[in-house]
């Protein structure tokens, strides 16, 4: 064996949440590329060759139970990808609820051993996280699917922002008492990605940022260059790193906050809550 060795996934077992289409998808693939066995948890069946599938309802805490039975034995990489878009009904459960669900659960069971690794897409409105922090860490106190529910039938979060900030706080969180169980996690906050589901919001999803990209003669990313930096995140070649929250936007959020790229100042400021 040698170094780069690191960056792969030869002998170990993938569990792409959400590994249908899109992001979730491109990751399963690229999972499998780098020598893991790949398993997909999906409402819709992967179209990936080879790839075990299990169907789950992340809505459902009894569909994510049941899934979790049928997947069994340990899990080295857990890539949780699902995600639906405002006006779904159980956005907050499908988005984020149901996956912090099933990490305690497969911590609990000992699914997710040391040496393990969790890696989150969430999205660059999830941005602005800490301004929210105190509500953020309220709603992450609630301790199981239930009670995290009923908080948001109390206090607001059913919509598409919100469960992105409840993924990028939880990351952060929870780095410190995972790391005590051997255990990494990481997101990355994709900006505009040609996915099923950005086309089905077109106008506002791949619309976002497209000044910017005209300027820099770039189109909207592939669900494949996200697919990159989440692997990465979850190789033993990443060890160094976890509690990231990653920007992977192609530098406008970068060149808004410092005003490099001016049209992007405003936007970038408010999203992540330094607008004054």
């Amino acid at each position: 064996m040698g170094v780069f060795d690191a960056f792969g996934y030869k002998g170990k077992r993938a569990l792409v949440v959400g590994g249908a289409t899109g992001m979730g998808a491109a990751t399963a693939q690229l999972a499998q590329d780098a020598g893991a066995e790949v398993v997909v948890m999906d409402i819709a069946a992967p179209t990936l060759a080879g790839a075990e599938y299990i169907q789950v309802n992340l809505a459902d805490k009894e569909s994510i139970d049941e899934a979790l039975g049928q997947l069994g034995g340990r899990v080295d990489t857990l890539f949780s990808c699902a995600g639906v878009a405002d006006g779904t009904p159980g956005i907050e459960k499908i988005n984020f609820i149901g996956h912090r669900h099933m990490i305690d659960h497969m911590l609990e069971d000992g699914m997710l051993p040391p040496g393990s690794a969790i890696g989150f897409i969430s999205s660059a409105a999830g941005l602005g996280w800490e301004s929210n922090l105190d509500r953020l860490k309220d709603y992450l106190a609630t301790p199981d699917f239930d009670a995290a529910v009923k908080w948001v039938e109390q206090n607001g979060g059913a919509d598409y922002m919100s469960t992105k900030q409840a993924i990028c706080a939880y990351v952060a969180s929870e780095a410190y008492p995972m790391l005590k169980r051997g255990v990494r996690i990481n997101a990355i906050c994709p900006g505009p990605t040609d996915t099923p589901l950005a086309q089905a919001n077109k106008e506002l999803w791949l619309g976002f940022a497209s000044d910017y990209r005209a300027e820099l003669g770039l189109q909207p990313s592939t669900p494949l260059e996200q697919a990159y930096p989440l692997v990465y995140l979850c190789s033993d070649a990443a060890v160094s790193i976890t509690g990231h929250i990653l920007v992977t936007d192609v530098g406008y959020f970068a060149a808004g906050l410092t005003e490099a790229y001016p049209p992007a100042t405003d936007i970038a400021r408010f999203l992540t809550g330094r607008l004054t």
